[in-house]
């Protein structure tokens, strides 16, 4: 039999590896100015990026055809195929090495059919010399508000495109055990220490101590649930948690959509070596959420809200009637990790005398600053348009709003990188339905720059891609424990944690009353 030429298929491999890398197209030699800068989606125009991070490809929508001329230093180069710009890794890295510092200019052309072609003015793009942490993680979930099929926690290598899935509960949901996973926290951005929820069917607790995955039940002793929001102490094998009986409810005429809110809530610590649950705060009338540590681990914030309840039969309907009474300020409590002991609540920023309401505090690697969301009312800032992040400077006491960052839509959930230069947060600026992940510079003088959006291999990725993102967490390294470990833990039965009670008689009677003599350091605007 006559052996065939294999140099067909040679040419045919050598095709599809030039399709995959950048396009270098010739810079139009006439072009009529267009006295403004070009509307690229995502807009990556004049932003400070990590000089780690993965390819800005980004699309011109009103362009049939694109050239962009990144110019540095010591040289240039041009993208471009149709209308998007799509630039390889390994150029772009390159770019990088060389604009470390320093800025990369860019200039736009485009053209569309029959016509001439546009040059826009030039933007920049500064690579700043500090590093992004290399990971992300996030939960995926369809905005269906109560349907619990295909979510998953994935995580992404924020330097190039490589995306994995932690865990995803179809594993082992099914129509009886429907499976809801929530909630993934890390020790240090480090994890070999972390967690993450599952409620409903196989519901529990996954606690990963030293790379090895359990299932525990925190609900014990007066606890009002077991652990919903987490934070890992940074030195000790310890988890405070908020416990919370959440309902939602559905606004006809609103552009929120969907109020999320507690009717009860209160603090909860986890040891997680001992096993062992003991309170740290149920002050009745008082709804406390959101816990996070400073970075000494000597000191816990967090925020609540006071509440007196006019229906305590049915205190749920009191609550969705009277939902924009909710205002939350934030306090913090002093801590003895060897003791495991709380000291008396201090607050630290009064946003309800304000008519407003303050929520998820998290300190700065550095010890220098809170950032939070604020919005009208409430704790579930997400659904909310006019929330916000703001920025208080634990030293001057003097809190901003960071107009730098916020857009019209809500700002919510966002997180420190461990070298405390970049914030990473989710907001709804985009289409206000879907929560997609931005990232923003913090310099060192405390000042915060313009947030662009995570970037993607494909520009139009964000607008095909149906799900949403939330509770963005800053990673060094990926989690090594996969999935079908995870999966395996998850359908275990889970181990009863032990209630201790750490506080003394005192301090107990004294939850009867309300925060009256909580010391008071409010930091104002």
């Amino acid at each position: 039999m006559k052996r065939q030429s294999l140099i067909p298929y040679y040419i045919y491999i050598m095709m599809l590896v030039m399709a995959g890398c950048a396009h270098h197209p010739e810079v139009p030699k006439q072009a009529e100015q267009a006295n403004r800068l070009p509307e690229i989606y995502p807009d990556y125009t004049n932003v400070v990026i990590p000089c780690n991070i993965a390819p800005l490809n980004f699309m011109v929508d009103d362009a049939e055809e694109c050239v962009a001329q990144f110019s540095w230093e010591d040289g240039k180069q041009t993208y471009g195929r149709g209308n998007k710009v799509q630039i390889s890794l390994d150029e772009w890295n390159d770019i990088l090495d060389a604009a470390k510092g320093k800025d990369i200019r860019v200039e736009v052309y485009t053209k569309k059919k029959e016509e001439k072609w546009q040059r826009f003015n030039p933007f920049h793009i500064k690579v700043a010399p500090e590093e992004i942490d290399p990971y992300i993680s996030y939960r995926l979930i369809s905005p269906s508000y109560i349907a619990y099929e295909m979510l998953s926690i994935n995580q992404r290598n924020l330097t190039n495109f490589d995306e994995s899935v932690i865990y995803n509960n179809m594993l082992v949901s099914n129509e009886e055990k429907g499976q809801c996973i929530n909630c993934h926290a890390y020790q240090n951005y480090q994890t070999d220490n972390m967690q993450f929820h599952m409620r409903q069917g196989y519901g529990g607790t996954i606690i990963v101590e030293d790379g090895e995955p359990r299932k525990m039940n925190l609900k014990t002793g007066p606890a009002i649930s077991a652990g919903v929001y987490p934070a890992w102490h940074p030195t000790h094998k310890l988890i405070a948690y908020s416990t919370n009986l959440t309902g939602q409810s559905f606004h006809t005429k609103d552009l929120a959509k969907i109020e999320v809110q507690d009717t009860e809530s209160d603090l909860i610590l986890f040891d997680v070596e001992k096993n062992e649950v003991s309170t740290i705060s149920a002050w009745p009338n008082e709804l406390e959420v959101y816990p996070w540590w400073a970075p000494d681990g000597n000191s816990l914030y967090y925020a609540s809200a006071h509440f007196l309840f006019s229906d305590s039969l049915n205190p749920e309907a009191d609550a969705i009637n009277r939902y924009q009474e909710f205002k939350y300020d934030l306090y913090r409590r002093p801590f003895n990790p060897d003791t495991k002991k709380f000291g008396k609540p201090e607050q630290v920023y009064s946003a309800s005398t304000e008519g407003k309401s303050a929520t998820l505090p998290r300190i700065s690697p550095d010890g220098k600053y809170m950032l939070f969301a604020m919005g009208e009312w409430g704790c579930f800032h997400i659904w909310h348009p006019d929330a916000d992040l703001y920025l208080t400077d634990l030293s001057s006491k003097e809190t901003r709003r960071l107009d730098e960052i916020n857009s019209p839509q809500a700002e919510s959930y966002h997180s420190w990188s461990s070298n405390g230069r970049w914030i990473i947060l989710s907001s709804r600026r985009d289409d206000n339905n879907y929560t997609r992940l931005y990232i923003a510079y913090f310099d060192t003088e405390g000042n915060a720059h313009k947030a662009f959006a995570v970037p993607q291999k494909d520009p139009e990725y964000y607008r095909n891609y149906l799900r949403s993102y939330n509770i963005p967490e800053f990673m060094i390294e990926p989690v090594s424990v996969t999935p079908h470990e995870f999966a395996k833990a998850a359908k275990e039965e889970a181990v009863n944690a032990q209630y201790v009670e750490r506080r003394t008689e005192d301090e107990i009677a004294g939850e009867s009353k309300h925060l009256d003599g909580v010391t008071s350091a409010s930091i104002r605007q």
